[in-house]
C-alpha cells in the first residue's frame, strides 16, 4: 500500500511537471507550424494552457492530500513533507492566479482588439497591456516548474530520511 501511494504522489508530480515543461515545446511548434496565422497558434495554446491547469488542480490536490497522509501512514515523516506541502500550495495558487486572472485579463484585450491581438497596432494601449499579461503569464509557467522541481528535491529528501 505504501509504494502505491509514493507511486500516486511521484506520478502527481510528474503529470504536473511534466505538463509545464512540454507546454512551451508546443506553443513554439504552434506558432512555428501556423506563422501566417498567429491568432489560430494562440487560441490553441490559451486552449491548452486552461487543460494545464486543469491537471495542475487535480495533480496538486492529489499531491497535497497524499503528503497530509503520508505521516500518518508512516511513509514519510511529518517534518520532511511541510516543505514539499509549501511548495505544492504556492504551485496551485500561482496555477489559479494564471487562469483566474492573466488569462480572462488577455481575453479581455483580445476581444478589445477585435478578436485578434496580432492585427492591432503593436503602438497601442491594449497591445502592450497583452504582452505586459504574456511576459506575466510565462514567469507564472516557469515559476511553477522551478517549485515543481524543488519540490521533487524534497520528496526525494522525505523518502532519504525515512528510514
Amino acid at each position: 500500500m505504501k509504494t502505491l501511494l509514493r507511486t500516486l504522489l511521484y506520478l502527481a508530480l510528474i503529470v504536473w511537471i511534466g505538463a509545464e515543461i512540454f507546454l512551451p515545446i508546443v506553443a513554439a511548434t504552434a506558432f512555428e507550424t501556423l506563422a501566417k496565422d498567429p491568432h489560430t497558434a494562440g487560441a490553441i495554446v490559451g486552449s491548452l494552457l486552461r487543460t494545464l491547469h486543469g491537471m495542475g488542480f487535480v495533480c496538486g490536490i492529489v499531491l497535497l492530500a497524499l503528503l497530509a497522509l503520508a505521516p500518518a501512514w508512516s511513509i514519510y515523516k511529518s517534518r520532511t513533507v511541510m516543505a514539499p506541502m509549501i511548495l505544492a500550495l504556492i504551485m496551485i495558487a500561482f496555477t489559479a492566479y494564471s487562469q483566474y486572472g492573466i488569462i480572462p485579463a488577455m481575453d479581455r484585450d483580445r476581444a478589445a482588439a477585435g478578436g485578434a491581438i496580432d492585427t492591432t497596432d503593436t503602438a497601442s494601449a491594449i497591445t502592450a497591456d497583452f504582452n505586459k499579461l504574456h511576459n506575466r503569464s510565462v514567469r507564472v509557467e516557469e515559476a511553477i516548474i522551478l517549485l515543481g522541481l524543488a519540490t521533487v528535491v524534497l520528496v526525494a529528501r522525505a523518502e532519504t530520511n525515512r528510514a
